[in-house]
């Protein structure tokens, strides 16, 4: 088959020269636009069809300068008239027909609308074809940057202007909508005026590729949170509202949504009442089961987006957007694989929701409870706690969700909220708080901060008495948030009970109560706890050990002064009667003292860590608290609760109460009964060696039986041995050197010769006289009466040589202190040891006392430390344990250092808890124990 012959069409220069012609600006300026129109119609259709669509096509016409000729041809079309044609639908302008076919007319000559002489189809269409070709360069960078640069723009939209031909429309904002791809191109069609047209066109245009292409437009002009706002406030996003809720065709719909996302971003209020007007919340959640996963994705952040706006909140839950919003989220949640970027708008959203009642209600019913107390749970969503506990705030009076919170365990998980870290949360404004009281919003300048967007809620719900009482200079950190009014109950003894003098809230007005109200990050779990703490009995939800612990870290660890709601918070649970059993079964009073009275935390135990210095208003804080659980226990009802506990509990309570009633009975006659007559102090001395029910057990039991002991005995005895340095102690003269000379006084008669071989001179009638033992070994009828080198086995010299000391009289001259390792070094296999048991074993009672008050001097003196004790228990002789628990629960013993000793001395004990038991229970009897 032969090839196709070559057209003058299918040469580029060609093609350009007709198009240069056409715009004036070349040798065929001044033909005939008759002659001239045939020709650029071919020209024009080869570049569209052949040239621009070859591979670098575009490149090519633009490096060969095609842009200038062909802006100048629309320019030309532009310029001529810009009035709209009157002629119909289906024609162009007059004035556009003879731009398109010929160069202008000049500026003295007068245009008429009728002297175009062109058809107008033909007209129509060599304007179609220098459109497209536009629109398809348009879709190169460098090409944007040159129509941009050449002035392109206002053509464009002043065609947008004057032609309605659907064809004309749709090439004119698909060349729009790809130039408004850079940033700079998107700007000037703004400040030309475009987006009016363009939104006119919506309204005016039946055809779906020229809506498409407008949206499309639309879509790109919307490229930063000023142009969207422009573009809600001219009224764009109605028209695709309602275009979306005439079921269009599946192209047009996907491209609305497409442009609904893209102005839904940063929703302003404008964008919000406009999509809700046009109708289009309820098509919106239809689509969000669209067979395509790109039009639900983008519906489903519509949606979320849209909940920024409080106006239109109410209306979306009403047309079932909050069971679309929780359902995607659980869907996402459960998904293996899903980031949480793609759970943080639906997090937001389902937060946002929760600030209107008739969506609480929606919300509660369909499992959103649930879901949000997962959020909680996770550790991965960490950063969205603070907005979930500021939504939870919302159910505050929804007496039923308390509930079903309280169950989930949302207590605990507050309170570990108030000491964590922020979250890197998007600040809200003013247009994202409650619609439930609309007419309480007044214009004002935006406020900063996801809390305070609550402000027309606590409004409404009595925290404040109106707009007046916020004041919009306050920052976020001191939000307002008076807390109501609460009753103090009259039992007696309650009423003298006050916050430390340092945080004392003098009476006031409400008002000036709301601006001293500390409000940071952690006020909405800090709302919700005091909520939890008015409740009759908020015994099973708060007096727990992560509550508790919650509640104490952030008294003792925020960086300023701690909001007064956390500490009536503290107040009203040790004044409740409901909460004393509480307190004792979970260890919450030993825990009030041991934090805030001694300051010794959790996480400073066993090991410190490096925290600020103990301040006295914690120390006041604990004092009070404490005292009002007193108040409580000495009272009649007091008295058999804990009667109760400690008769008929479990073990694991008996154990509790046992260690709790040092630290909140005062009355002789109530702690004497249940800690002495019916046994709970032997009973707290038995569970030492058990497992610890608490982290915190052996501290607390180590301060309890301290405080005990100074109960039974206010005027004890300095712990033995007294603290004095040993060199500054005189010995007693020694009787056994002498012997050792040269020329010993008196003689020795005998010699004990020693495993190692060693001799060590004797007198027989001083070593008889001294032990039954000897006395029967040396005067008896033993071959040893008869000799003179008797043998002692199993001695090594340096235990043997107190021995010789003490059998010759030798009391105090330091001999004792021969065989005793200096602390830190075990004792059990040390030469002390050894020289004990000898004592033992020869029947030297004396020197048994004599070692072990050395051991003691040693080990338990003022260079011994907690981690000796436990070495000296270990020795397993009674007098010796008696110093160690006199060392232990002396009076004046830093507390960390009695408890690191208790745990030392347990740990010695081992399951033969015996010895440690009647030990400890002499110290704190004060029975002096002689062995």
């Amino acid at each position: 088959m032969a090839a196709a012959k070559p057209t003058l069409t299918d040469s580029l220069s060609f093609c350009l020269a007709q198009l240069t012609a056409a715009a004036g600006e070349g040798q065929g300026g001044e033909k005939d636009p008759a002659s001239n129109e045939t020709p650029l119609g071919r020209a024009l259709l080869a570049l569209r069809t052949r040239h621009i669509k070859a591979a670098g096509g575009i490149e090519r016409f633009r490096a060969r300068g095609g842009l200038r000729p062909l802006l100048a041809l629309l320019r030309r079309a532009a310029a001529a008239d810009p009035a709209p044609s009157e002629a119909g639908p289906g024609s162009a302008p007059s004035s556009v027909a003879s731009a398109a076919s010929g160069p202008a007319p000049s500026s003295d000559s007068t245009h008429s609308v009728g002297s175009s002489p062109s058809p107008p189809v033909r007209l129509r269409k060599t304007l179609d074809l220098a459109l497209s070709i536009l629109a398809n360069c348009c879709t190169e960078g460098e090409c944007r940057a040159e129509v941009r640069r050449l002035g392109g723009i206002l053509p464009l939209v002043t065609i947008l202007q004057c032609v309605k031909t659907d064809s004309i429309q749709n090439r004119t904002a698909r060349a729009l909508g790809n130039l408004a791809m850079e940033p700079e191109s998107c700007g000037d069609i703004h400040s030309a005026g475009a987006v009016p047209l363009l939104v006119e066109s919506l309204t005016a245009c039946q055809d779906s590729q020229c809506l498409q292409s407008v949206v499309r437009a639309l879509r790109n002009l919307a490229d930063s949170p000023q142009h969207r706002l422009a573009l809600a406030q001219q009224g764009a996003v109605r028209p695709l509202a309602e275009l979306l809720a005439a079921a269009p065709d599946p192209a047009l719909t996907s491209a609305l949504v497409r442009a609904l996302l893209e102005l839904s971003r940063g929703c302003s209020r404008a964008c919000a009442e406009q999509l809700s007007l046009g109708g289009g919340l309820g098509p919106l959640v239809s689509l969000t089961s669209h067979p395509k996963r790109a039009v639900r994705e983008a519906t489903i952040l519509i949606l979320a987006n849209l909940c920024a706006q409080g106006l239109v909140r109410p209306a979306l839950g009403n047309a079932g957007g909050v069971e679309v919003l929780l359902g995607e989220l659980r869907r996402r949640r459960s998904t293996n694989g899903a980031s949480s970027a793609s759970q943080q708008p639906l997090v937001r959203a389902v937060c946002l929701l929760c600030r209107e009642a008739i969506n609480r209600a929606r919300l509660r019913d369909a499992g959103g409870l649930e879901l949000l107390m997962g959020l909680l749970r996770d550790p991965r969503a960490s950063a969205w706690h603070p907005r979930v506990v500021a939504a939870l705030v919302g159910f505050l009076y929804d007496t039923g969700a308390l509930g079903r919170l309280q169950a989930l365990g949302l207590v605990p998980l507050l309170a570990g909220q108030l000491c964590g870290e922020a979250g890197d949360e998007e600040e809200e404004g003013t247009e994202a708080a409650s619609w439930d009281f609309p007419e309480e919003r007044t214009p004002e300048r935006p406020e900063a901060g996801s809390f305070r967007s609550l402000r027309s809620w606590l409004i409404s719900e009595g925290y404040a008495a109106g707009p007046g009482d916020i004041s919009p200079d306050w920052s976020p950190e001191r939000c307002p948030l008076p807390e109501p009014a609460e009753p103090v109950s009259p039992t007696p003894g309650q009423t003298s009970l006050q916050t430390p003098r340092t945080l004392r809230m003098q009476g006031r007005s409400p008002a000036a109560s709301a601006a001293e109200e500390p409000w940071g990050r952690e006020g909405p779990a800090l709302l919700l706890l005091s909520r939890f703490s008015q409740a009759p009995d908020p015994s099973g939800a708060l007096v727990t050990g992560p509550a508790l612990c919650g509640l104490l870290a952030y008294v003792t660890g925020a960086p300023g002064p701690p909001s007064p709601r956390a500490l009536r918070i503290l107040a009203r649970l040790t004044c409740n009667p409901a909460c004393l059993e509480a307190f004792v079964r979970s260890y919450g009073a030993a825990l009030l003292r041991a934090w805030l009275v001694l300051g010794v935390a959790p996480d400073d135990w066993p090991a410190p860590r490096a925290r600020p210095a103990l301040q006295s208003q914690h120390r006041e804080l604990g004092e009070m608290l404490l005292q009002n659980l007193t108040v409580q226990a000495e009272s009649p009802f007091g008295v058999g609760a804990l009667t109760h506990l400690l008769l008929s509990g479990s073990s694991e309570e008996r154990v509790a109460c046992a260690l709790t009633l040092p630290f909140i009975c005062r009355k002789p006659s109530l702690w004497r009964r249940l800690l002495l007559d019916q046994g709970g102090l032997r009973l707290l001395l038995t569970a030492l060696t058990r497992p610890a029910p608490h982290p915190l057990f052996l501290f607390f039991a180590a301060d309890s039986l301290s405080c005990l002991q100074g109960l039974v005995s206010p005027t004890a005895s300095p712990a033995f041995p007294p603290a004095i340095p040993l060199d500054l102690e005189p010995p007693s003269p020694c009787l056994y050197e002498p012997m050792l000379g040269p020329a010993p006084v008196p003689a020795p008669d005998l010699h004990f010769l020693l495993d190692s071989g060693l001799q060590l001179p004797a007198q027989r009638a001083a070593s008889a006289m001294a032990s039954p033992f000897f006395r029967a070994l040396l005067s008896g009828s033993f071959a040893e009466a008869q000799m003179n080198l008797v043998p002692l086995r199993g001695l090594s010299p340096s235990a043997a040589w107190p021995i010789l000391h003490h059998l010759h009289g030798c009391r105090g001259c330091g001999a004792a202190l021969g065989p005793v390792p200096p602390p830190g070094q075990p004792l059990l296999g040390s030469e002390a040891e050894e020289a004990l048991e000898a004592a033992g074993r020869f029947l030297l009672p004396g020197l048994e006392e004599e070692l072990e008050e050395a051991v003691g001097r040693i080990h338990l003196g003022p260079q011994g430390g907690p981690q000796s004790v436990g070495e000296v228990f270990r020795l397993g002789r009674p007098r010796l344990a008696a110093h160690c628990a006199r060392w232990t629960l002396g009076p004046g013993q830093c507390p960390r250092k009695r408890a690191l000793a208790l745990v030392g001395l347990v740990e010695a004990a081992g399951e033969e808890a015996g010895l440690l038991t009647e030990a400890l229970l002499a110290v704190v009897m004060g029975i002096e124990s002689n062995g």
